[in-house]
């Protein structure tokens, strides 16, 4: 009754995406990708562009990680990206183009989690596995007064089991997508529109008056906070970048030459202090350093506080740092850099 309940209440009110009109699984991935840790409204457009730009997986595999990188600008979390990128020539390469189409087949993708694995096989494959993300967590946990803390594999195992048992076989995609859209629509973090919830009556946490209490969350981890001093180096018409390396935020992203403080340079300070730096990078002082501006950035587990500077030569620059490359501004243009970048070049 459930599953019949839900899907019915789908197919009056489901919402119409693109990726929904498709069972093929090249485009069903991509589109999940896109949505981990994204808005629909903003992945949309995303979605539109990778499938015009890259119409198959071997496409997407026979372009460079920079090119794939600089499509992906503006989404945030660009391991999702390199991981796309190396699953599509994994695909290409090892599978001969064709996607797996079992579940542990796609869940050896990189960058593929079970609730990934589970949506492009139901939805591509109709195969009965049920997805479990932020939406239906909160929904069953309330539906059926689940306190287990969230965000474990004990309780992944634990709501694994009982979806398997709700799931509709015959529609699994539908299920899936169903119980996806009713946890955003009417099952939410705060609220929750319980009024009109078709679940109403049966629902644990409304009965009980615990709908804020559930689903239990696992700790909060710390945020920490980073300092950013982002210096623009210009001379000739041309600019500075340089390219950040692995192990970090923002792998094999471009941005403007940077210095890392372990805490905030005391603001009387700061001009000489970055005066310095660029004298021990370049062998001299620029012949004007302006203030620019302050952003703050939140990542999921830090918060980046950059502060910009622009500083001007009126010559080409002899000595240079080796991990610093001269750009003009077409180069400049093909370059993937951070939406935190892109914040301050699309301002000037």
């Amino acid at each position: 009754m459930f599953s019949e309940k839900l899907i019915n209440w789908y197919g009056e009110f489901g919402r119409n995406l693109p990726w929904r009109n498709t069972n093929n699984p090249y485009y069903i991935w991509l589109s999940e990708i896109i949505l981990q840790q994204t808005r629909i409204e903003q992945g949309r457009s995303y979605y539109d562009h990778f499938i015009t730009q890259y119409p198959t997986v071997t496409d997407l595999a026979n372009a460079t990680e920079e090119q794939v990188l600089k499509s992906w600008q503006g989404l945030g979390y660009y391991s999702r990206a390199r991981n796309l990128h190396a699953a599509a020539q994994y695909i290409a390469n090892d599978l001969c183009g064709t996607f797996p189409d079992s579940y542990q087949g796609i869940l050896k993708l990189k960058g593929v989690g079970k609730y990934t694995a589970a949506a492009i096989a139901s939805f591509a494959f109709k195969l009965p596995y049920p997805v479990i993300d932020g939406n239906v967590y909160r929904f069953i946990a309330r539906k059926f007064g689940i306190y287990t803390p969230i965000g474990t594999e004990q309780s992944y195992r634990e709501f694994e089991k009982l979806l398997l048992n709700l799931i509709d076989v015959k529609q699994p995609d539908v299920f899936n997508q169903a119980i996806m859209d009713f946890g955003s629509t009417y099952c939410k973090p705060t609220g929750s529109d319980c009024e009109h919830c078709i679940f109403r009556e049966e629902c644990v946490a409304f009965k009980e008056n615990k709908v804020d209490l559930l689903p239990v969350k696992p700790q909060k981890i710390k945020i920490i906070e980073r300092y950013f001093y982002y210096i623009d180096v210009t001379f000739d018409g041309k600019r500075l970048m340089q390219q950040r390396a692995s192990g970090d935020i923002w792998q094999g992203l471009y941005e403007l030459p940077l210095y890392e403080s372990p805490e905030a340079i005391n603001p009387a300070n700061e001009h000489q202090h970055i005066n310095d730096i660029l004298s021990s990078w370049f062998g001299e002082a620029p012949k004007e350093l302006v203030a620019g501006p302050e952003y703050k950035h939140q990542l999921t587990h830090r918060t980046i506080i950059a502060r910009f500077f622009k500083a001007k030569y009126d010559h080409s620059l002899s000595q240079i740092p080796p991990k610093m490359m001269i750009v003009d501004a077409d180069e400049q243009k093909s370059l993937p850099i951070s939406r935190l970048i892109d914040r301050y070049l699309s301002k000037l």
